[in-house]
């Protein structure tokens, strides 16, 4: 099993500087449906799920988000703000022709998922994998908070780019791969990743320009617009970081809301339970 080839995908907009992304795309003549990853990743998270919705006739779209995998990585921290994000998913859409489209996210890609169903009517119906709604995740309580503190880490400049890869990256594998058997691929692909030059602090810039530590803890629940599109929230029972109440709470924002955990699985639920990521995503795409 592998990945389509990619191809490079060149976006551009008025508010962000010109960036190519590495982008796989079946070429299916079904439903587009676009497979976000998130952080320390690239498409290939999603390549179990790539093959099962091509099998079953769709389009997938699969692209290395800025900062990571083969895809351009910006040197500043503004380049890496939501609303650039947003603009490279949609321009890639427009690259290839897709108007509109279903769409799944794990990690970052979520978050990044949950904005585009929020601001974007191209988005016919989403699956939020492991991260529930901002919204939510902000009001999910001290648990949640606690388990978040990372976040706050990764907001001072050169610290994590010290200590994460000392001792052959002693530390972020024992704080988030423990869940993985020896030998499995995943982390060794994530570390080689992050090991090339200047790919551990673009990838550090997601939480940089998107995490605001003066907000980090609201003192009111945000406001925001109800989503009224079908949304499928996905969460894992061994996440090392995020917390059951912050996703299934997101039914308090989304008008069609549906819940699903997976049992005895870490973080990356799309290489960790392969086969249930994709059951569940063909269930809610058909």
């Amino acid at each position: 099993m592998a990945l389509p080839e990619p191809q490079r995908i060149t976006v551009a907009g008025t508010t962000r500087p010109e960036v190519t992304l590495s982008v796989h795309d079946t070429g299916g003549s079904g439903p587009a449906v676009f497979l976000l990853h998130g952080w320390p990743d690239r498409a290939s998270l999603w390549t179990r799920q790539v093959d099962a919705l091509a099998a079953a006739g769709y389009r997938v779209i699969a692209p290395d988000l800025r900062g990571f995998g083969d895809s351009d990585r910006p040197e500043e921290v503004e380049h890496y703000a939501m609303r650039a994000l947003r603009g490279d998913v949609l321009g890639v859409a427009d690259a290839l022709g897709v108007d509109r489209f279903a769409l799944a996210g794990h990690d970052w890609g979520a978050v990044l998922g949950w904005a585009l169903a929020l601001s974007s009517d191209r988005v016919t119906r989403y699956a939020a994998f492991s991260v529930g709604h901002p919204a939510a995740f902000a009001s999910a309580g001290f648990r949640q908070k606690s388990m978040s503190w990372y976040m706050l880490w990764f907001q001072f400049p050169g610290v994590a780019e010290q200590v994460l890869p000392a001792h052959d990256w002693q530390f972020l594998r024992a704080w988030a791969h423990a869940s993985f058997p020896e030998g499995h691929p995943l982390p060794q692909r994530q570390i080689a990743d992050l090991d090339r030059p200047g790919a551990l602090t673009a990838s550090l810039n997601w939480y940089r320009a998107n995490i605001d530590p003066a907000t980090f803890v609201p003192t009111e629940v945000p406001q925001v617009p109800p989503i009224r599109i079908p949304v499928l929230g996905v969460w894992s029972d061994g996440d090392m970081a995020l917390t059951e109440a912050q996703m299934r709470r997101s039914s308090e924002i989304v008008e069609d809301f549906r819940f699903a955990t997976v049992e005895g699985c870490g973080h990356w639920i799309p290489q960790e339970a392969p086969e249930r990521a994709s059951e569940l995503l063909l269930e809610f795409l058909g």
